[in-house]
This record gives C-alpha cells, sequence and structure tokens, in this order.
C-alpha cells in the first residue's frame, strides 16, 4: 500500500518564499491605492476661465494709468501758464510797454504843436495808454479762456475722470485774475483823457 500523499493543487508552494509574498501584497495594496487616488494637478496647471496670464492684468491697466498721468500733467500745466498770464495782464508786460513808448515816440514825431491841447494829449500820451490796456486786455482774455478749458475738460473727455485738486485750485485762480484782468482793462481803455484847464490855454 502506498502512502506517499499528493500534494494539493491549491495549496501555495512550499518554495515561495515569505518577502516575496509580502512584497507581492504590498504593490497591490498600493496599485489600488493609486487608482482609487485622484490624480493631483501639476504645477502650473491653468483650469477654465482663469486668468493664465497675471500680467495681463497689469497691461491692461498701464496704459490707462499713462493716459490719465498725461492728462493730468497736460491740465497743470495749462492751469499754471493761465494763472501765469493773469498776473502778466494785471502787473503789466514787457510786450506792452514797449508797444506804449513806440505809440509815445511816434505821437512826439506826428504830433502837430499847433494843434488844440487835447489833441496833443491824445496823441502823445491817449494812443499809448490805450495800446497798453488793450495788450494787457488780450493777455487777461487769453488767461480766462485758458483756465476755463482746463476746467471744462473733464466734461467732454473720459467718464470719471476728475482733475487734481492743486489744478481745479490754480485754474479757478487764473480765472480771477483773468475775469480782474479784463475790468481793469475796461476802465483804462474807456477812462477819459485829461483835459486841460480853459484857463491854462492859450
Amino acid at each position: 500500500m502506498d502512502t506517499t500523499k499528493t500534494p494539493d493543487p491549491t495549496a501555495p508552494e512550499a518554495d515561495a518564499a515569505p518577502a516575496d509574498l509580502k512584497k507581492a501584497e504590498a504593490d497591490r495594496a498600493a496599485e489600488a491605492g493609486t487608482e482609487a487616488r485622484p490624480e493631483a494637478e501639476p504645477a502650473g496647471a491653468v483650469t477654465a476661465g482663469t486668468d493664465t496670464d497675471p500680467d495681463d492684468d497689469e497691461f491692461d491697466e498701464e496704459p490707462v494709468e499713462d493716459e490719465v498721468r498725461s492728462a493730468g500733467v497736460g491740465s497743470g500745466a495749462a492751469a499754471v501758464a493761465a494763472a501765469g498770464l493773469g498776473l502778466v495782464a494785471l502787473s503789466g508786460s514787457w510786450v506792452s510797454r514797449v508797444l506804449a513808448e513806440r505809440q509815445t515816440l511816434i505821437g512826439q514825431i506826428e504830433g502837430n504843436k499847433s494843434a488844440p491841447p487835447k489833441d496833443q494829449i491824445a496823441s502823445l500820451y491817449g494812443d499809448a495808454w490805450h495800446l497798453t490796456a488793450l495788450a494787457n486786455g488780450v493777455l487777461a482774455t487769453l488767461a480766462l479762456l485758458l483756465a476755463v478749458f482746463v476746467l471744462a475738460r473733464p466734461a467732454f473727455g473720459a467718464p470719471g475722470r476728475t482733475l487734481p485738486n492743486w489744478v481745479r485750485a490754480v485754474a479757478w485762480a487764473a480765472v480771477a485774475l483773468g475775469a480782474l484782468g479784463m475790468i481793469v482793462f475796461a476802465v483804462m481803455y474807456f477812462l477819459p483823457l485829461p483835459e486841460v484847464p480853459a484857463a491854462a490855454q492859450p
């Protein structure tokens, strides 16, 4: 009677090392965990609806900021120029003084000593005074128009654009100086010339 036992086909092989079995089980567990875990998005991945370039906002804003800055500089320069013209119109300019002296010289050359004193005063002094007032009045008008343009420009520009406070202050000062210069011009131009008393006439 043969007492040799036939090996069970379902039994694990006897020569399989325990270390190999543990390694196989660990590999299967790692594969199962990898499949269950969602893949992480790589660094720098872009999602739908997200701005891809963070520098785009800077590029979009820089032209607007440059435009606003240039507009503010131009308005400030115009306001300062208007205020300067208003001051010159009140104090008198070198151009008006030269024109007045030239007109006085013309009156001396063309003057008639036999003319009545009223005509002599008008030719020697009256024309020069009127020319001085006219030159200063032109400067005052330019100052007023330039200041009004500076104040009214934001209304015709981009919506929401306003002038800096110091630009508005200088522009309003130029408006006041220009208006005052025009008043002085009108008074000087239409002021009657002095007359020689009748007792002093020959």
